[in-house]
């Protein structure tokens, strides 16, 4: 029955995530880029002189880019887990010297 025994899992160095610093950083400028866009195309679209449905789709860029950018700001890390289980972290409660943190 050897055959039968579950393996032990092996954590690789490549399959960390990335930090929280790291993840917030790339959040923010991906939404600067995307609202700089937007600004862009706000310009042109009071600016330049274009056909009407260049116009339009300047606009609409303006429009609906802030709605873009702050669902792609808010959405998770790709392959970060979607729920926190306190039962694979080991701890339960807050430690006493940070129970400041939840009152």
């Amino acid at each position: 029955m050897r055959g039968w025994r579950k393996r032990p899992v092996v954590h690789q160095v490549t399959d960390a995530q990335p930090s929280l610093t790291e993840d917030i950083g790339r959040r923010e400028k991906n939404y600067l880029i995307k609202m700089g866009i937007r600004l862009v195309c706000l310009i042109l679209a009071f600016t330049v002189p274009a056909p009407l449905p260049v116009r339009l789709l300047l606009f609409a860029g303006a429009i609906f880019l802030p709605y873009v950018a702050v669902i792609g700001a808010n959405a998770p890390s790709r392959g970060a887990p979607s729920n926190f289980d306190m039962e694979d972290s080991g701890q339960s409660e807050i430690p006493r010297h940070r129970r400041e943190i939840g009152s």
